[in-house]
């Protein structure tokens, strides 16, 4: 009979004790230990197992457990003696950034101290011992949401301290989601601030701590050395590339079709592969989304379960006020094509609205690509990725997020399309207007906008929406001339009944053209110079089956001609 699929369950001890489906990963225990190292940061993309993983050590390493040796009798870690005989024997400090999600820096500050306090509130029976001097016991009270900075940053050092001193041996520090309040202090504007106080708890938490015997901090991305982590020399950095916990996090195929014989699905599993499959840590590029993977074992029905579980702002923000470059890698990568970039694994956020390394950086360690191929480059030293959507989940997210881009407008939206379609040019100008009026700016960053840029943004974006929302009946493909602005787009009909269409978009010149009919007949003549029509007429489709439209910009006008 088939386990029953806890959903959501993130503490250990529950997932074992109620027999819920688990597979077993009790071997980075053996392999974390073993590697030696002090500080080990771990970044895996949301809903991986993070958390379940360091649930799982401090159950394992943590004196408050000792005694629950039976949570680990059924699993791979128990084979060995020498691993038995560590089990609840450390003392742990463990803590999670997960839920410091605040909108500014006093907030922020607030909700850290909070953790820390309770923290303190949990080991409260330091207090009663003769351990602490007078005046420590002291410090310890002061201890609370309201303590200053300058306190709050060394607390975790200090209960360090109290703790090895108490069991007479270094304590192990787990600190999960870690870079949580960083992108939040990145969306809400704080990130300079931030950054300075958790440098300093960081340093004295990992860095220049005596009584820690090893530290693991986990996240979905590796944020710069050089913004937080300038102090940490003593830090091993595990990214999607790392070989080091390779099969930790996430599901292998052959955990994957053993779960689908349990469930009665060893049928569905290409359809399984194709939606959930894609994901590589190292050198297995075979892993699954779990998140996914659990929710389908217990539905039995295919969704974006994992694309779901996150409002996904910031990237919809990177791509949607990015460069006009950005959109034309985004087609690429919604036509199921790879790009090819040079970037450094780290995050900086602090350049994501001018670093288009940056950006892809952060899609990589999100998990919404995947790295097809890499290589060095030995002039610059820098990686370089062949990267591509990750599956079909990754691709229907998307999907969605550009739709929504024009949710705003949507009956306008729809008109155009309508309008495009039967060829009316009067209605596809009423349409078109009303799109650009009120969705211009939602493309422009609003940090450095741009007369010229800001146009580019827009129909750059369009186009994807228009790919998105005509795929089932053209192939969309375009010469991407950059320039200022001259853009082509070419509809290529599936089917005998629809006409091809091309358009033509460009930036109305002062300098060159009277009026934006000038414009729009400059586009049009554009798209006979150069022949666009030529593929498609060799491909079969008639010159009179061939529409021809120039999209003329001038701010927020547009003339369709």
């Amino acid at each position: 009979m088939a386990r029953t699929v806890g959903l959501g369950h993130q503490d250990f001890a529950q997932l074992i004790t109620n027999d819920y489906f688990y597979i077993d990963k009790t071997s980075f225990i053996k392999e974390w230990w073993e590697n030696g190292d002090m500080v080990t940061l771990i970044t895996k993309p949301r809903r991986f197992g993070k958390t379940l993983t360091m649930s799982m050590t401090e159950y394992f390493f943590s004196a408050a457990c000792a005694g629950q040796e039976k949570l680990f009798h059924n699993l791979s870690i128990w084979k060995e003696e020498k691993y038995r005989n560590l089990q609840g024997t450390f003392p742990m400090i463990s803590l999670s950034f997960a839920n410091v999600k605040e909108k500014d820096y006093p907030s922020t500050i607030l909700r850290i101290c909070q953790l820390v306090t309770d923290l303190y509130n949990r080991n409260a029976f330091l207090l009663q011992s003769n351990l602490l001097l007078e005046e420590e016991k002291a410090e310890y009270r002061k201890i609370s949401m309201n303590m200053p900075e300058v306190v709050a940053t060394m607390a975790i050092h200090k209960m360090a301290e109290y703790l090895s001193r108490y069991y007479q041996k270094k304590v192990i520090i787990l600190l999960d989601e870690y870079d949580t309040p960083m992108q939040e202090a990145y969306t809400n504007g704080y990130w300079n601030e931030l950054s300075g106080f958790i440098r300093s708890m960081f340093n004295s938490t990992f860095k220049t701590n005596p009584y820690m015997e090893r530290g693991i901090m986990t996240g979905i991305t590796r944020v710069s050395r050089e913004s937080i982590f300038s102090d940490l020399n003593n830090l091993e950095v595990v990214t999607a590339t790392s070989t080091k916990y390779e099969t930790s996090f996430g599901f292998t195929q052959e955990e994957v079709s053993q779960a689908l014989s349990e469930y009665g699905l060893a049928q569905k599993e290409r359809e399984v592969k194709d939606w959930y499959d894609g994901f590589s840590f190292g050198k297995r590029t075979d892993i699954y989304n779990p998140w996914s993977i659990l929710n389908y074992l217990d539905k039995k029905t295919f969704s974006a379960y994992w694309a779901n579980t996150s409002s996904n702002s910031l990237i919809n923000q990177l791509i949607r006020q990015g460069s006009p470059d950005i959109k034309i890698m985004v087609e690429d990568l919604m036509k199921g094509r790879a790009i090819h970039v040079r970037l450094d694994e780290q995050v900086i956020f602090d350049q994501l609205d001018r670093s288009e390394s940056a950006i892809w950086s952060l899609f990589l360690a999100s998990g919404y690509l995947k790295v097809t191929e890499l290589s060095l480059d030995e002039t610059s030293g820098k990686q370089e990725y062949s990267l591509a959507l990750t599956n079909k989940e990754v691709f229907l997210m998307f999907e969605k997020m550009i739709q929504d881009w024009f949710a705003q407008s949507t009956p306008s939206y729809n008109q155009f399309i309508k309008a495009l379609l039967a060829g009316d040019v009067k209605a596809m100008n009423v349409y078109m207007n009303r799109v650009a009026l009120s969705t211009f700016s939602y493309f422009d960053t609003g940090k450095r906008p741009s007369d010229v840029t800001e146009p580019e943004r827009f129909y750059h974006g369009f186009v994807l929406g228009l790919m998105v929302d005509l795929e089932d009946r053209y192939l969309i493909t375009s010469n991407r001339e950059s320039g200022f602005g001259r853009y082509d787009c070419v509809l290529e009909p599936k089917s005998q009944k629809d006409d091809a269409i091309i358009l033509e978009f460009k930036v109305h010149d002062p300098d060159e053209e009277h009026s934006l009919r000038d414009t729009v007949d400059a586009a049009l003549k554009q798209i006979k110079d150069k022949k666009y029509a030529a593929s498609l007429q060799h491909k079969g489709i008639s010159h009179e089956r061939v529409r021809m439209y120039g999209f003329a910009f001038e701010g927020k006008k547009v003339l369709i001609g």
